[in-house]
């Protein structure tokens, strides 16, 4: 094991074991050797983290929105020259491709430098008021210490994101980091550090899997903590909502999804082909935007099957180390597993398999089955892997009606060439966001980001982000003697 795998906490701005001296593995999903050894903190390191973080506070909130732009600014530039170590971690972590490393890298310093810009747009205003000579403000301005929990399937984009636009409204910040990526996501919190942010302003932990209830409980419930914001499942997301509403804490929530793809009749079937392709496959399938559900209009599923599953059939799994293939692994062999459970349920249902094979360990190439009924399991549960469902249907009511029947509502797609009737399409399927004539995975820095339903609530990017991470106050200012009833 190499010596920049063995990572460490980063607290007040210095890189230190946990307390205990613990540590945990990662194993690389594809060999099983020790990918990663961290610091498997307690919850009195993230305690420690916070208290660091909340001692930051009162100077770097009161830092002028230029020098927090120049600083965020030299981050997204640190964060670009780690490129080739992003790469080596999500490589040996979790299986990922150089090119999906890349442009996480990529996507990322692009958030942070959005998010630099944001510093200047943390604006109030002056409300009319009733009492003469009342000057009344809404004013913004930053909450405190937010905590950031950060997943492993699109580490780099995702961990940024989760402490970007916090930095930026002035608030201070701990990123927990995901048990299974901590290389990846301490490297973020080291870009940070070396770009010059002061001690504490950023800090990172690291646990173990076994602790991370409790490490996460703790730092919910330490009153420096004013907002919290998790990415990840649904299942965790609900925990994470709880311990919020116990403490009073405001809780930013992205979870799971089961994007649908409507396909019409009048869609172009070659472009809606690619986008359905690179929506279910990139990443092999792990992205909480990916195309679950490809929903096609009956007129026209014979011939968008048979274009899409001869695209399938040419995005097949290898290791990544190689780089010859479109797809890399799996995150481990549970997940493998779990995919495959969901594709023989569907099969034994009567779906058809029209592209894709059996795992081999956590190498799965791209499945396709057609078919796919209410009665599979696949229909409901996210899968979070390799394989898309085709659910055929008689006309764009039914769509939009398959397209909701779903605890979930992330992201949708639909793709007609009547940009009227997509738009009317888009306004009734629930989901915080919809493409027309476009794939379902789509993100940029300075759009609202989010879900409806058990897919989360609130929104990351752009203004709506400001809104997340800072206080709304009203304040006034009386330019007059006042007259009172008493």
């Amino acid at each position: 094991m190499a010596d920049d795998a063995q990572i460490h906490l980063l607290i007040n701005g210095q890189t230190q074991s946990a307390a205990s001296g613990a540590t945990f593995d990662r194993l690389d999903p594809i060999t099983g050797q020790v990918a990663t050894r961290a610091a498997a903190a307690s919850p009195e390191d993230a305690r420690a983290a916070i208290a660091a973080a909340a001692a930051a506070f009162p100077a770097w909130s009161e830092t002028g929105p230029n020098a927090r732009r120049a600083l965020l600014a030299k981050a997204a530039d640190r964060l670009e020259g780690l490129a080739g170590e992003f790469v080596a971690a999500m490589r040996d972590e979790i299986g990922a491709t150089e090119g999906w490393a890349r442009f996480n890298v990529m996507l990322a310093a692009g958030m942070i430098r959005e998010a630099a810009a944001m510093t200047t747009q943390i604006s109030g205003e002056v409300i009319p008021s009733d009492k003469p000579g009342c000057i009344a403000m809404a004013v913004r301005q930053a909450a405190g210490v937010v905590v950031g929990i950060a997943p492993w399937n699109a580490p780099v984009i995702l961990g940024v994101r989760a402490i970007a636009t916090p930095l930026a409204c002035g608030n201070t910040v701990v990123l927990k980091a995901s048990e299974i990526c901590p290389r990846t996501h301490c490297l973020i919190a080291r870009a940070f550090q070396e770009a010059g942010l002061p001690a504490g302003v950023v800090n990172a932990v690291t646990n173990a899997p076994a602790d991370a209830a409790a490490v996460v409980e703790a730092m919910v419930a330490h009153p420096a903590v004013k907002r919290v914001n998790f990415t990840g499942s649904t299942k965790v997301g609900k925990i994470i909502a709880r311990l919020g509403a116990e403490h009073m804490k405001p809780v930013l929530l992205e979870l799971g999804g089961k994007a649908p793809l409507l396909v019409l009749e009048d869609a172009d079937l070659d472009e809606a082909v690619k986008a359905a392709a690179f929506g279910a496959f990139m990443n092999q399938g792990q992205i909480c935007m990916s195309t679950e559900r490809i929903v096609v209009v009956e007129a026209v599923a014979d011939a968008f099957v048979e274009k899409f599953a001869a695209k399938a059939r040419t995005l097949v799994a290898g290791d990544p180390r190689a780089g010859k293939t479109p797809l890399g692994a799996v995150v481990d062999r549970a997940a493998a597993q779990k995919v495959q459970r969901l594709i023989d349920d569907a099969v034994a249902k009567g779906a058809r398999q029209v592209a894709g094979g059996a795992a081999d360990g956590v190498l799965m190439s791209a499945v396709v089955l057609d078919g796919v009924t209410a009665a599979m399991e696949i229909y409901a549960e996210e899968s979070f892997g390799p394989s898309v469902s085709i659910i055929r249907v008689k006309d764009e009511a039914e769509a939009i009606t398959v397209a909701n029947d779903t605890e979930y509502g992330l992201s949708a797609a639909v793709f007609t060439r009547d940009i009227a009737r997509g738009l009317k399409v888009a306004r009734q399927i629930q989901s915080g966001i919809c493409h027309v004539n476009g794939p379902t995975v789509h993100d940029e820095a300075q759009m609202p980001f989010g879900g409806v339903k058990a897919s989360g609530w609130g929104r990351f990017g752009g203004k709506a982000g400001i809104n997340e991470f800072t206080d709304l106050r009203w304040i006034t200012l009386e330019t007059q003697p006042g007259h009172f009833p008493i």
